[in-house]
């Protein structure tokens, strides 16, 4: 079976470790996953540490994948401009109807409780219906998320890295890992 795709675009480090919580999930189930990120799209004043970033993904690597975790930062309650311009660029793939019933799910992080997450959730998961994906939320049959004060919704997984923290608080990471669990279990009753 192919790997699951878990495509990320992380600056502060948030994002990754969302998405190397959901990787644990996806592996808890016996899934090879296949780990990437998409380009900056232009030089920062601000230096960031991009040590340890996984390597660029491949329009193969997402034609390939059995399944798809997405991640992004939120941008003004929206996904990050570089993972939006690789999905833009995916028009091929949607074309040949690459991606048609693979399931997949979102994942982000803000700055603040409010900063827009839901909404970040909603805008990625629309051009994976538009390519035919199977969409997998959380569902409130995992506890965490009844009981979170931090992140996590059923659209997908999410963080709040107060004042930049980019550690994961107990739900978060739980919820993470089941969503990736779930990823996992449903790419493998499809394929």
């Amino acid at each position: 079976m192919n790997p699951i795709l878990v495509l990320y675009y992380s600056r502060y480090g948030s994002t990754k470790k969302l998405a190397e919580a959901i990787v644990q999930g996806i592996e808890s189930a016996d899934m090879p996953v296949l780990v990437r990120t998409v380009p900056s799209l232009t030089q920062d004043a601000e230096p960031v540490d991009q040590s340890g970033m996984p390597p660029e993904v491949s329009i193969r690597d997402f034609e390939r994948c059995s399944g798809l975790a997405l991640g992004s930062p939120t941008r003004f309650g929206n996904m990050a401009a570089p993972l939006k311009h690789f999905l833009d660029s995916t028009s091929q793939s949607w074309l040949k109807g690459a991606m048609i019933n693979k399931p997949c799910c979102v994942f982000t992080s803000t700055n603040s409780m409010h900063g827009g997450q839901e909404s970040t959730l909603l805008s990625m998961m629309l051009p994976l219906l538009h390519h035919g994906m199977v969409y997998c939320g959380v569902p409130y049959s995992e506890p965490a998320l009844h009981e979170t004060r931090t992140g996590g919704s059923p659209y997908g997984v999410s963080h709040v890295a107060f004042d930049n923290n980019s550690e994961l608080s107990e739900h978060e990471r739980t919820l993470s890992y089941a969503q990736g669990k779930r990823l996992a279990e449903l790419a493998k009753k499809l394929y």
